[in-house]
């Protein structure tokens, strides 16, 4: 779900509310910070046998206020209620219904969280000096709310599994939104791309070899890991800090050097480690847990200059070859092309989105000014680039399709417009499950918050 721009939100926002901020509450909670002499927490709420409690409602009201959310307060913390109502719905729901997730996938979410917030915050260090605990601590007082959230994400999906729109319900919806009302949508491009890579030559891949060979053995004669990763190592991510990497969990690393640096005792240097990227020596500084932080020195193998021309000649004769309509550009990227793109047609896909789409404002500006000047259909001269590894290639470009700024319309933005109706459609059967659960479902809700404009009747005591 695009919480940057939700479109049912956008055209009927009464009916969208629980939803987004459901979506909202996959971030960690905050901790609230208790007033001296007031009452800190109480039950709000209770759903079957679930409580909430205003300590709960706190946290997430001082998420959306971070996130710039300007609402006033009461209204919002009624909102955070009314979302915390639902959870408690289907949390008692599923155990009803017998869902459950494993203890394996709330420790791959916890990790995933935990990465984000310490790449967000800056370091290990800084979480836990936020939260005044150590990461072991902060997995422990949070493996509830992580498990509450997987399990509701697994009940909403098991509501809408069956839920899909045919055409004419697409162009029923897209009928009721008001013509002033259809969002503008910006320039965007579909671009293709054939990339060759340069294979990389024996006699490259040994020189590299034996130059971090030596490095490696200057380290064991006692000279500084730190000062020659400094001066030697072609990873520019970690050269200023002397080579460390910073705390990083399984997953994140290439499988050799992951398996490697998790396999060494604190400052024991590795033997030479080969991955995509080149030749590795490491030095692990400290391993806690599933994270270890360690200091590397990378050194790359050469592309050859007679390599790296020998690709621009490829590419300029398979652009001739698209240009004389010998082969189409899909065509020649499934047979010519060294990236993954290449099995969807050579079409690059916006990992912002999932789709062939990109808005001009999100293409890094080496590929804006390429393709800012080609017209739609046609391929551009080789042009160079790096790979994801920092290796040197050569790359066509071709733009399949560029748009104007224009209103939404079902001609254009079909699969857009489909998208929210389905969006639509399933906030529909959300509030169907929502007003049958609630008449046979224990529900109860403190006096003071039962003025709240909620969407639903949720306490089902009051006659």
């Amino acid at each position: 779900m695009n919480l940057l721009f939700d479109p049912v939100l956008f055209f009927r926002p009464m009916k969208r509310t629980l939803l987004v901020l459901v979506a909202a509450c996959s971030l960690l909670p905050l901790r609230a910070q208790p007033s001296e002499g007031k009452v800190i927490d109480e039950v709000v709420a209770v759903v079957g046998s679930n409580m909430i409690r205003f300590s709960d409602i706190e946290n997430q009201y001082i998420q959306f206020r971070m996130q710039g959310n300007i609402e006033g307060s009461r209204a919002m913390r009624c909102q955070v209620l009314e979302n915390l109502l639902f959870q408690k719905l289907l949390i008692n729901q599923a155990v009803l219904d017998s869902v459950e997730v494993t203890d394996a996938q709330v420790d791959a979410e916890m990790d995933r969280k935990l990465r984000y917030f310490i790449n967000q915050i800056g370091s290990r260090e800084k979480l836990e000096a936020y939260y005044k605990k150590s990461i072991p601590e902060i997995k422990e007082e949070f493996r509830d709310a992580i498990r509450d959230q997987l399990v509701v994400e697994t009940m909403q999906a098991n509501i809408t599994r069956d839920v899909k729109v045919t055409p004419s319900e697409v162009k029923r919806y897209y009928e009721t939104i008001p013509a002033d009302s259809l969002p503008m949508i910006n320039t965007e491009v579909e671009i293709g791309q054939i990339v060759k890579k340069p294979p990389i030559s024996p006699e490259e891949k040994l020189a590299a070899r034996t130059r971090i060979g030596d490095l490696r053995k200057r380290i064991q004669n006692g000279e500084s890991f730190t000062a020659l990763a400094a001066l030697y190592s072609e990873d520019p991510g970690s050269t200023a800090k002397g080579g460390e990497l910073g705390f990083v969990g399984r997953g994140e690393l290439f499988p050799p050097f992951e398996a490697a640096a998790f396999a060494l005792k604190k400052g024991e240097l590795s033997e030479i480690v080969e991955t995509e990227a080149g030749y590795h020596i490491i030095q692990l500084i400290e391993r806690r847990g599933d994270m270890v932080n360690a200091r590397h020195i990378l050194i790359k193998p050469k592309v050859s200059s007679d390599a790296l021309a020998k690709a621009q000649q490829d590419l300029i004769n398979v652009a001739s070859l698209i240009a004389m309509d010998s082969l189409s550009f899909g065509a020649a990227a499934l047979k010519h092309s060294d990236d993954p793109s290449k099995n969807n047609g050579g079409l690059m896909v916006n990992p912002m989105t999932g789709t062939t789409r990109f808005e001009v404002s999100q293409l890094d500006p080496s590929l804006f000014f390429v393709v800012d000047k080609l017209e739609v259909g046609k391929v551009s001269e080789p042009v160079l680039m790096k790979t994801e590894e920092g290796a040197q290639a050569y790359r066509l470009l071709y733009v399949r399709t560029k748009s104007q700024p224009h209103r939404a319309n079902l001609t254009d933005d079909y699969t857009r417009i489909q998208e929210w109706a389905l969006q639509d459609k399933q906030a529909r059967v959300i509030q169907e499950y929502i007003n049958r659960k609630t008449r046979n479902t224990y529900i109860r809700i403190n006096e003071r918050y039962r003025d709240c404009p909620f969407n639903y009747r949720w306490d089902n005591t009051i006659e």
